[in-house]
C-alpha cells in the first residue's frame, strides 16, 4: 500500500531519519524527519499556475507545534491550541528566510509550507528539525526548488563547538546559533551570544556550513530515490529585455539623479513620478501596468548598484560611515527608564518599566510551563514610513524584530538574584530608514540603564548590506531602506565593547563566502564601536537606583517551615497583610521572601508584619498583644502575629484576683512576658511584672538589710 522512500545517517552523536510515502501523500512534497526523539512533519503545496497579478513570491510557511507532542494538554479554559506563540511564530520566519532565495526570480506560483511537530523528547529542539523536514519536502515536491538546504545548531563551551547540542546543554553554553545553507555557503544565520569575538563567529557559522553537510547529501539520495516530475521553470517574457532597455533609454538618467537624493520622503517621489512616467510610455492592451511596475523595479535596482559599486551610496555616504546619532534618556516624568534613539531617519522611542513577581510572563510551550521577566516588545506604526493602514495586533516582523532585540540585551541582563523586578521594554518606532531594529537594540540598553537595571555594559547593533557585482563586492555600514530592498544581504550584529550577543544574517543571493562575512563582521565591529561611544553621551552606566516612583524592592530570609505562617489558611494572612500595608509579596520555596511597593513607608510595614509573624518567643523577652479569650483560670493573649500564650490568673497582678473579668476584657491591649514554655509548646505568659502603660518591666524591690 505505502511506497516508502527512506534515509537514514548518524549525525550529531544521534540518529537521524528521513522518511516519505507513507503519510499526507496527496501533498506535493511529505516528508517526516526524526532526530533523536522528535519527530516533525513537513507537507509542502503550490499551485503549478503563477498568479500573473503577483509581483512578489506568494510563499507561506507555518511551524505549528501541538501539545500532544510533548504528552501534555493545553493550558488555559478552551484546552485547545489557539493563535500562534511566540515561539510558532519565530520558527516559521526562520524556516521562510533561508528557503525564499532558493526559488527562481520569476516563480510566482503560491507555495504553503506547513510544518507540524509531531513528537518532541524535550532534548531535541524540534526547529532545526523542522528546517531540514521542509528542504527535504520541497526537494521532492518537483517544484522548481534550488536546494536542497541544510541546517545545523551551533554552542560553544569551553573552547569547542558543539553540534546540535541538547536542551539541557545550551544552558551551559556560551552561544546558541543556528545556521543554514547549501553546499556553496550560508544563507541564515540567527543567533544569541555571551559577548564572543568576531573570530569565534565566524568560526561557529562555518563549523556549522560543515556539519550539515551530511544532511544535504542525505536529501539528494531521497530526491534521486523518489525521483519526482519536475515542474516547468517559469517562462521569461521574449519582450522583457527590449522593454527594460526602453525604460533605461526614458528614465535612466532622470534615475541616477533621484538616487542623489538623500532623503527619503523626497527621493521615494521622484521615483513614484518617474515610475509613472514610464507606465503611461509604454503600458498598453498587451502589456499591462502591473508588468511595467515590476521591470521598471528592476531598472531602479540596476541604477542603484551600480552606483554603490562605484564607489557612491545613495545618501553621499562612504561604505563605513554611519548615519549622525542623537541620544537622550529620562525624556517622560513617569516612565521607570525612557530613550530616544536617533540614527539618520530612523527613530525607536523606548520605555522600560519595573514590575514585581506577579508581572512575570507565564507561556505555555510544548515543553511545559515557562517563566520568563525580561520581555522585549517591538510595534511599527504605518506613521513611521509615511503611510496608511489599519492598525492590526503585532504580525511576524514585529515579533521576530522583538526577540532579535530581546536576543541583543539577554546576555547582558542581570540575573534574578542580582536584580528581582520583572522587566518589560516597549520599543515605539517612530520613523524608519534602515534597521530599526538595531535601533531598538540601542535605545533598549540606554532606557534599561537609565531605569537603574544594572547592566555590565551598554549593548549596540548594527545594520550591515551588501551589493554584490560579477568581479567585486562591497560591504555597507548601517544600511538605509533602498540599500535593504535593492541589495543583496541584510547582516545585524549587535552587542558590547567586548563581543557579540547577537548575530543574524539574511541573503536575497543563493549564497555567500567566508571573506564577505568576514569583512562584513570586522566593519560591523568599527561601527558598533563608534555607536556605544555616541551612546556613551547620554548616559555612561546604569543608575545607582531606580526612579522614586518605580517599585522599591526588598528581600528577606525565612525559613521554609515558616512559609505557611506568613500565607496563613487559604491565603488569608498574606492578603490581609497587602491589603492593609499596600506592598506586593511573593513567597518562593526556598524561603525568599521579597517585598515591594512605590513608597518605604508600605514595605517598612510589611517587613514589621512578616517580623512579628516568623520571629520565636524568648524567655524573658515582653511583648504587646491582644487579649483573644478569657477562661476561669486566665487568659489567652495574641502576640507576635500568630503567637498565642495562656497569662494564668496568678499572672495577671501582684494582687491576688478573684475575676479574670476585673483585669481584662476580650478586645484589651496587654504587654506579657515570656516566662516558660510546657509540654508540646505551649507558652507561660505574665502581666504582672510588666508596667502596662510604658510595657516595661517592673523591677523587683530590694530585700531590707
Amino acid at each position: 500500500m505505502f511506497k516508502i522512500h527512506k534515509q537514514e545517517l548518524d549525525w550529531g552523536g544521534r540518529p537521524l531519519t528521513l522518511e516519505t510515502g507513507k503519510i499526507a501523500r496527496q501533498a506535493h512534497g511529505s516528508v517526516v524527519a526524526t532526530y533523536g526523539g522528535t519527530i516533525v512533519m513537513a507537507t509542502v503545496v503550490g499551485e503549478r499556475k503563477a498568479n500573473p497579478a503577483m509581483d512578489f513570491f506568494p510563499l507561506t510557511v507555518h511551524y505549528l507545534e501541538r501539545t500532544y507532542a510533548a504528552g501534555r494538554i493545553p493550558g488555559g479554559y478552551f484546552k485547545r491550541e489557539g493563535k500562534p506563540t511566540e515561539k510558532e511564530v519565530l520558527t516559521s520566519r526562520l524556516i521562510d528566510r533561508p528557503i525564499r532565495p532558493l526559488f527562481p526570480s520569476g516563480y510566482k506560483n503560491e507555495t504553503q509550507v506547513i510544518c507540524k511537530v509531531l513528537s518532541h523528547d524535550l532534548e531535541n529542539d524540534p526547529d532545526v528539525v523542522a528546517m531540514i523536514a521542509a528542504s527535504a519536502a520541497l526537494s521532492i515536491s518537483g517544484m522548481p526548488f534550488l536546494g536542497p538546504l541544510g541546517a545545523a545548531r551551533v554552542g560553544y563551551k569551553d573552547g569547542e563547538f558543539l553540534l546540535n547540542p541538547k536542551v539541557s546543554e545550551l544552558e551551559a553554553s556560551s552561544l546558541d546559533l543556528i545556521v543554514a545553507g547549501t553546499h556553496e555557503g550560508v544563507l541564515m544565520v540567527e543567533s544569541e551570544a555571551h559577548e564572543l569575538s568576531e573570530d569565534i563567529m565566524l568560526d561557529a557559522v562555518m563549523f556549522g556550513h560543515d556539519a550539515y553537510e551530511p544532511v544535504l547529501q542525505a536529501i539528494k539520495s531521497l530526491k534521486d530515490a523518489v525521483n519526482p516530475e519536475m515542474w516547468a521553470l517559469p517562462d521569461i517574457d521574449p519582450r522583457e529585455e527590449d522593454l527594460i532597455a526602453q525604460i533605461e533609454t526614458l528614465v535612466q538618467d532622470d534615475l541616477v539623479e533621484a538616487y542623489h537624493e538623500p532623503k527619503k520622503a523626497l527621493r521615494a517621489d521622484l521615483i513614484s513620478a518617474l515610475k509613472e512616467k514610464v507606465i503611461a510610455a509604454l503600458a498598453n492592451d498587451e502589456t499591462s501596468e502591473h508588468y511595467i511596475a515590476s521591470l521598471f523595479k528592476k531598472a531602479e535596482s540596476d541604477v542603484m548598484r551600480k552606483k554603490t559599486l562605484q564607489g557612491r551610496r545613495i545618501d553621499g555616504r562612504d561604505f563605513t560611515t554611519v548615519r549622525p546619532i542623537e541620544c537622550e534618556v529620562g525624556l517622560f516624568p513617569r516612565a521607570h527608564g525612557s530613550a530616544l534613539f536617533t540614527r539618520g531617519e530612523t527613530q525607536a522611542m523606548i520605555f522600560a518599566t519595573l514590575g514585581t513577581a506577579q508581572d512575570v510572563q507565564t507561556m505555555d510551550m510544548l515543553a511545559g510551563e515557562h517563566r520568563e521577566s525580561f520581555m522585549l516588545h517591538y510595534n511599527f506604526p504605518s506613521y513611521a514610513v509615511g503611510e496608511v493602514r489599519r492598525l492590526a495586533p503585532p504580525g511576524r516582523r514585529e515579533v521576530g524584530h522583538g526577540k532579535l532585540a530581546w536576543r541583543a540585551l539577554n546576555p547582558v541582563f542581570p540575573k534574578k538574584d542580582a536584580f528581582p523586578y520583572t522587566v518589560r521594554v516597549v520599543s515605539e518606532i517612530t520613523e524608519s530608514n534602515g534597521s530599526s531594529s538595531m535601533a531598538t537594540v540601542c535605545g533598549t540598553s540606554l532606557a534599561l540603564m537609565d531605569a537603574g537595571v544594572p547592566l555590565p555594559r551598554p549593548v549596540a547593533g548594527i545594520a550591515m548590506g551588501l551589493i554584490q557585482g560579477k568581479d567585486n563586492f562591497v560591504v555597507l555600514s548601517d544600511i538605509i531602506g533602498d540599500e535593504d530592498h535593492l541589495g543583496d544581504m541584510d547582516f545585524k550584529v549587535a552587542g558590547t565593547d567586548n563581543g557579540i550577543t547577537s548575530l543574524q544574517m539574511d541573503l536575497k543571493v543563493t549564497s555567500i563566502t567566508k571573506d564577505i562575512m568576514h569583512t562584513a563582521l570586522n566593519q560591523a565591529r568599527e561601527g558598533r564601536f563608534h555607536i556605544l561611544g555616541k551612546m556613551k553621551d547620554a548616559i555612561t552606566h546604569s543608575r545607582d537606583n531606580v526612579k522614586d516612583h518605580a517599585p522599591q524592592m526588598v528581600t528577606l530570609q525565612i525559613k521554609p517551615d515558616q512559609i505557611g505562617e506568613i500565607i496563613g489558611p487559604g491565603g488569608k494572612v498574606i492578603r490581609e497583610m497587602c491589603e492593609t500595608t499596600g506592598a506586593k509579596i511573593d513567597i518562593e520555596e526556598t524561603g525568599k521572601v521579597t517585598i515591594s511597593a512605590v513608597g518605604n513607608d508600605a514595605i517598612d510595614a510589611a517587613k514589621k508584619r512578616i517580623a512579628e509573624l516568623t520571629t520565636r518567643p524568648d524567655v524573658g523577652q515582653i511583648y504587646k498583644g491582644k487579649v483573644a479569650k478569657l477562661a476561669d483560670f486566665g487568659a489567652f493573649v495574641n502576640f507576635l502575629g500568630n503567637s498565642s500564650g495562656l497569662v494564668h490568673i496568678s499572672e495577671l497582678s501582684p494582687q491576688r484576683v478573684e475575676k479574670v473579668q476585673d483585669i481584662l476584657q476580650v478586645g484589651d491591649t496587654a504587654y506579657v512576658k515570656v516566662i516558660g514554655f510546657e509540654q508540646r509548646g505551649k507558652i507561660r505568659l505574665s502581666m504582672k511584672t510588666v508596667d502596662q502603660k510604658t510595657g516595661e518591666e517592673i523591677k523587683a524591690a530590694a530585700p531590707d538589710q
